[in-house]
């Protein structure tokens, strides 16, 4: 008789782990490196328009999650439900892409981290701190799920509280309270609109948009987390409704000090928005400052790519895709087969940032950029599919414990938008080849998956003959 392994994981994140996890996902290098660009491409207006959309159409699949997530909290969740609710085949793509998407980013954020400790330590090769971080993050999940949420929580904390102070520091340069170097007068709001309310045209809206939904990956770690938070039900909800308050406060509420401070042609062409604000404030070592934080914004999200990839390949051997040893846990309730799989995964997208940049990198980043639309897709879809099973089984719409509000407006609505952030790459020649690389890497997802599919069953038919 063979001895299953054991495979279950255990509850026990709390409310404010689920807070700062969801958060932790989401503020990174999008937001501290990347804003400024945005605001140089699209102009100011057209930046927050962007950032606003983004922001309601991840809350729409947020609330979508939200019903799914309570009603069958399940850890690595987006693709069980797509498996029952859209079809097995697209839930094994989708476990893939995630898992994909994740691993890419641990590759980028390692690069990213090495890269800034060279400028304290000079000379120092890269690679040097990049090993140091990746025994850090790995030793942080490996631990235990409690480890890693605390980790998380403070890496989080630290991120949120420069975004709050870069805020209220911002907003009283804005009014004058705080002097400018080189302003005669306060600023006020003349930047956003003294050039017009899209000074590269509208269409630059648009162009943004695409990557403005590739800013917000993470926040569907609240779904990742389900299976090993205490009380789903409470706290999941929880998390979710402060969603969008918290994207438009760190994300809109940044880039409006950001777009009123600094002149949108001048934004984030060298530098960090957020050094540039707290250089032009007087702010003492603004650099080192917001270098550290931007280390610590790239530490969290590796944290959470690393739990997130882990996680999507634990359910997958959970749910019988991939072999069950994948799902087996330690004493501390840690996958860590799936874990070391991940961050090997993670090294070798490190490696291939280097070695092959220009060719399998590329195809890399461009599939795992437009995934995430592509997973919340499949996360609007599964709610609208879950709810009509609901109902046929006989259930009524009162016994849900989170109910996902306007159905089914809001979740069709949730995927029309991602649909068409993902059809407008089309119209951007710089982004189009994401589309030509994830159509292809789709279709060999399907074909890998019917094919096992189908070598399993003729292998159970021998066995039965």
């Amino acid at each position: 008789m063979t001895h299953k392994p054991h495979i279950n994981l255990e509850r026990k994140m709390e409310s404010r782990h689920l807070l700062m996890i969801s958060l932790g996902g989401v503020i990174g290098t999008g937001l501290f490196l990347s804003s400024g660009y945005t605001i140089h491409e699209a102009g100011p207006i057209g930046t927050i328009l962007a950032y606003g959309i983004g922001a309601v159409v991840v809350y729409l699949v947020m609330l979508c999650l939200g019903e799914l997530s309570v009603a069958m909290p399940q850890t690595g969740l987006f693709h069980v439900y797509a498996d029952k609710y859209i079809g097995p085949g697209t839930g094994f793509t989708v476990a893939i892409l995630y898992w994909l998407t994740w691993t890419v980013a641990l590759g980028s954020e390692f690069t990213a981290a090495g890269l800034i400790m060279q400028t304290w330590f000079k000379g120092t090769p890269t690679w040097i701190w990049s090993a140091i971080f990746m025994m850090v993050i790995f030793t942080s999940n490996a631990l235990s799920v409690r480890f890693f949420a605390e980790t998380e929580f403070w890496f989080s904390s630290i991120k949120v509280l420069a975004i709050v102070v870069f805020i209220i520091l911002g907003g009283l340069a804005i009014v004058g309270i705080i002097p400018i170097a080189g302003a005669q007068h306060a600023p006020m709001l003349t930047n956003l609109t003294k050039d017009g309310l899209f000074p590269n045209g509208f269409k630059a809206v648009f162009t943004t948009m695409l990557t403005v939904n590739f800013a917000f990956l993470g926040t569907e770690l609240i779904g990742v987390t389900a299976g090993e938070t205490k009380d789903p039900s409470k706290n999941i909800p929880k998390a979710i409704h402060t969603t969008l308050i918290r994207l438009v406060i760190f994300f809109i509420g940044s880039i409006i000090v950001m777009a009123a401070l600094i002149p949108w042609q001048k934004a984030g062409v060298n530098q960090s928005p957020f050094v540039l604000v707290f250089n032009s404030i007087g702010l003492p070592y603004a650099g080192d400052i917001m270098n550290f934080v931007v280390l610590t914004a790239i530490l969290s999200a590796a944290n959470s790519g690393l739990y997130a990839s882990t996680r999507m390949l634990w359910s997958l051997a959970h749910e019988g895709m991939i072999p069950l040893k994948y799902a087996k846990t330690n004493s501390r309730g840690v996958p860590m087969i799936a874990l070391v799989l991940s961050m090997a995964g993670g090294i070798l997208a490190l490696v291939s940032s280097i070695v092959a940049a220009s060719t399998v990198y590329l195809v890399l980043v461009s599939i795992s950029g437009l995934a995430v639309v592509i997973v919340w897709m499949a996360i609007a879809l599964s709610e609208i599919n879950f709810r009509k099973a609901w109902i046929a089984e006989g259930h009524s719409v009162q016994e849900l414990k989170f109910k996902t509000p306007w159905y089914p407006i809001l979740p069709w609505t949730a995927f029309i938008m991602c649909l068409l952030s993902c059809v407008l790459i089309v119209f951007d020649p710089t982004q189009r080849p994401a589309l030509f690389y994830m159509i292809p890497f789709i279709a060999l997802c399907y074909i890998v998956y019917y094919a096992k599919s189908k070598r399993s069953v003729k292998s159970s038919k021998l066995s039965d003959d």
